[in-house]
């Protein structure tokens, strides 16, 4: 059974319905994509979402690249149809559900990182997840990207091109309602081996309850599968990052970040398989800021499909890409969502289309198991919008709404109305994303 897959509210509606043969099974479908031409970025027409530079390095808080070769009922005709009788049918079958959402990166630029800072000198940032956190606390499950390593103040708070997050910003994540953090990224080794231990031993001390995927401390932590039991669901998570921006790994911890690396992908996921009844696989890849996927994501997504997996939520390209029903060599059938964008940034870049980065999508999927099979029953893209004030003495406004909460009055405020008037609007915001994930 897949049954819908849609924009929140006034967004766009991708609707199927498919039957179940297994774990994760999924049916393609037409979305009607309306997908960006690959060398423009956009369409060119009335609202131009273009990306026609060749930039060389990245002034927004991460290199730009391409990754490295280490690197898816029939309706009765009788008009009194009994709806009633077949909802009823349906929750006889299933057993258990499990809602799962998962936001992009989490790239905390400068600004970002200040934002945070209170009048006693203590970091709380809270803010950042105060407009959307209901909607990551009613999930059952919640993942996020966390894009920069977390190893503390008194380490030294750092924007591009060397991330480094407070440990605070470690606490809010937990407070908004994240129950796996994926760190799994090309900034994973930006604070070098210490960053690593500092971050996991962070998580692992003072909130064990919490996943973290993709880095290790330890080669007993890297030989673990992340396995999470939600309502009688086993779902494996794994996170795997296509670099880490030429810094290589610590010669006695070769396990720190998990890379990509198709051998050890193909032996995790067959392991996962064991163990649970849906494997994830959250992969860092893709080109920044390209608005549609690469072939080399589409080769590994497919990679990803003939291996097994049943749901790929990707990262890194700061902007948001398609979603698909890919099918793999044994007929089973993966969902990936090939970007999600950022959830949070304060990009300092300037070039015409910057705005883009600012909207973000929320992937939800519904899982449901009955008896016999595990599938995915529903999906959508719910698109967000990161908000970031100028910079002042008396303000200093960093957050995230849902595109439906945002309003006018808010978008007035946005940095982005000086730094890229041409796109930056709420009507463009609404486009783009139509352009991306399909027309209704």
């Amino acid at each position: 059974m897949f049954k819908a897959g849609k924009w929140k509210n006034a967004t766009v509606m991708v609707v199927i319905i498919l039957l179940l043969t297994g774990c994760g099974a999924v049916r393609p479908v037409e979305t009607g994509s309306g997908l960006p031409n690959s060398e423009t970025g956009g369409n060119g027409e009335a609202v131009d979402f273009s990306l026609q530079v060749d930039w060389t390095e990245d002034t927004t808080g991460s290199s730009v690249q391409e990754m490295t070769a280490d690197e898816g009922a029939l309706l009765s005709s009788e008009e009194d149809f009994d709806v009633s009788s077949e909802q009823s049918e349906v929750q006889n079958t299933v057993s258990s559900e499990v809602t799962l959402v998962m936001v992009g990166d989490m790239l905390m630029h400068t600004q970002v990182n200040n934002s945070g800072k209170q009048q006693d000198g203590s970091y709380n940032y809270d803010h950042l997840f105060a407009n959307v956190a209901d909607e990551i606390r009613e999930a059952d499950l919640a993942l996020v990207n966390q894009e920069v390593i977390i190893s503390g103040v008194d380490a030294g708070l750092k924007g591009y091109p060397r991330f480094n997050g407070a440990y605070e910003l470690g606490d809010s994540l937990v407070s908004a309602g994240f129950d796996v953090i994926l760190h799994a990224t090309n900034h994973a080794m930006d604070m070098g081996k210490e960053g690593v231990l500092r971050c996991r031993t962070f998580w692992n001390d003072k909130y064990p309850e919490i996943d973290v995927v993709g880095i290790y401390a330890t080669a007993e932590e890297a030989e673990e599968i992340c396995i999470r039991e939600v309502n009688g669901i086993k779902i494996a998570i794994l996170n795997y990052t296509y670099g880490t921006n030429g810094i290589p790994l610590p010669e006695d911890m070769p396990y720190a970040v998990d890379l990509w690396n198709e051998k050890q992908i193909a032996a995790d996921v067959s392991r996962a398989k064991e163990m649970a009844d849906l494997v994830m696989v959250c992969p860092h890849w893709g080109t920044e800021y390209v608005l549609e996927e690469t072939s080399k994501q589409r080769r590994w997504a497919q990679f990803l499909a003939d291996a097994g997996v049943d749901l790929c939520i990707g990262t890194h390209p700061h902007v948001i890409e398609p979603m698909e029903v890919i099918r793999g060599e044994a007929g089973n059938e993966m969902l990936v969502y090939y970007s999600v964008g950022n959830f949070i940034n304060a990009t300092s870049g300037t070039a015409e289309g910057v705005s883009n980065r600012m909207l973000g999508a929320m992937a939800k999927v519904t899982i449901v198991k009955d008896e016999t099979d595990c599938s995915i029953s529903a999906y959508e893209a719910i698109p967000l919008v990161a908000h970031v004030e100028e910079p002042s003495k008396e303000k200093n406004t960093v957050t995230t709404y849902f595109l439906d909460d945002y309003t006018e009055e808010l978008a007035s405020r946005h940095y982005m109305n000086r730094v890229d008037p041409k796109h930056f609007s709420i009507t463009g915001f609404y486009k783009l994303f139509e352009q991306v994930f399909g027309e209704r």
